[in-house]
């Protein structure tokens, strides 16, 4: 009973030299407010709910920091895939070939993307190599449990892909508006052979290509002639989404990037002598090579997906709208997020980290921030909520002996959504 009594005296002792961390969510008191230095002009004005800052538009806010990846989660944009064929199925592959051509072509897509290249311009560039953090995710309707998410459809009138002459259907949406699904929240991928007639004339100039057509792209080509094998048809494919999600030809005009300089619009580097170092890789560009992302552009492709007003934001999975445990952000450095986020996770500033939002920023159901004893959350006009018709817990400050977690208001940042309100 002795040592008892001893091992006891020990364990106050102990806890009394040794206070816990104190919890709770934040209250108003927990604010301090700061003044915004700011000045209010064009390029700056007042923002509007959830705009931020004047960086919340601009696409180098969104390029994925390489020292910080998790602050920049993978997208998925979903997809659906349309083979088109005659109606005695003698223009595609059989359906079984057609759906492991569709699959192939993904999974070469997706290599691309994975395998970013330096750029080639300007010549002897020194542009930094981003993973593009964006994948395409194949997507059936939700309602029919034998739906793969690749269709094959049969009809002599819509089947065929001409680019080129009176008889032009590529910029037609007859084959969307009659075959596509859910064309409000999935990019619809539409396979066309070329007619077999134009393929017979001798005059006939078109060729393999694409085509952006809102929520829907075509790309038309020789898939039967063997000119279409699916490593050579993601180009085209990669091409298209780009331009659905935001981006443009860099050789014609500014396409608003400047790591994307104008070039003469070369196939390869033999084409002509001006080739042999103007040639570009850029998979906007029209090249045998297309296998570079510019920062730029991938910071274009995520401000499209991050903004909840762009309507191509319902293309991306929703992966914010579920709680993970392995998605838990923690801020130890001095950040600034200056671009729209959307986690899926808890977000903690440990102690010595500093965080400063300026952005929207939303949390999926189940989440908080936890600002530890030490650690600084700057909240500049931004917006913190749930972009699921959900709640979220809110902000946690946490003390710990003499120190508590800060957290500083700049202008009217706005907080909604949450489970434990101040």
């Amino acid at each position: 009973m002795k040592n008892c009594g001893f091992i006891l005296l020990v364990f106050a002792i102990f806890n009394s030299c040794n206070p816990s961390v104190n919890k709770r969510f934040c209250t108003v008191d927990d604010i301090q407010r700061i003044a915004d230095d700011i000045p209010v002009s064009y390029e700056n004005r007042p923002p509007k709910d959830g705009e931020g800052r004047a960086c919340c538009k601009d696409p180098l806010s969104y390029v994925p920091d390489t020292a910080y990846l998790d602050h920049t989660p993978m997208r998925y944009i979903k997809i659906n895939f349309h083979l088109m064929n005659s109606a005695d199925s003698s223009q595609f592959f059989d359906e079984q070939k057609s759906r492991k051509y569709a699959k192939s072509l993904i999974w070469e897509a997706e290599k691309r993307i994975r395998n970013n290249k330096q750029m080639n311009l300007p010549p002897r560039n020194n542009t930094p190599v981003v993973p593009p953090r964006y994948r395409y995710k194949l997507t059936p309707r939700p309602d029919s449990p034998d739906d793969d998410g690749i269709y094959c459809h049969y009809n002599d009138e819509l089947y065929y892909y001409i680019n080129k002459g009176k008889d032009r259907n590529n910029h037609k949406r007859d084959v969307i508006n009659d075959c596509g699904i859910q064309l409000d929240t999935v990019l619809n991928a539409f396979l066309l052979p070329i007619h077999p007639d134009s393929l017979k004339s001798k005059t006939y100039k078109g060729k393999d290509a694409g085509i952006a057509l809102g929520n829907a792209i075509k790309v038309g080509g020789h898939f039967l002639g063997g000119r279409m094998e699916p490593w050579i048809a993601q180009k085209y494919f990669n091409h298209e989404v780009g331009h659905i999600f935001g981006l443009n030809h860099t050789w014609r005009y500014n396409d608003g990037c400047e790591d994307t300089p104008k070039n003469p619009n070369c196939w390869n580097n033999k084409q002509s002598p001006e080739c042999d170092s103007l040639y570009s890789n850029n998979f906007m560009d029209y090249n045998a090579y297309q296998n570079s992302w510019s920062p730029c552009q991938i910071g274009k492709m995520h401000r499209t997906m991050s903004n909840p007003k762009n309507r191509k934001r319902k293309m991306v999975e929703p992966t914010w709208c579920t709680f993970r445990e392995d998605r838990h952000i923690y801020i130890q450095d001095s950040i600034h997020w200056k671009s729209m986020k959307d986690l899926e996770g808890h977000l903690t500033i440990e102690p010595g980290g500093i965080l400063k939002i300026s952005c929207r920023v939303s949390f999926p159901k189940g989440a908080k921030i936890i600002v530890k004893a030490g650690g600084k959350l700057i909240l500049d006009n931004c917006t913190l909520h749930n972009d699921c018709g959900e709640n979220w817990e809110g902000i946690e400050v946490q003390e710990f002996k003499n120190k508590r977690g800060e957290i500083l208001f700049l202008g009217e940042p706005k907080i909604k959504n949450i489970e434990h309100p101040f």
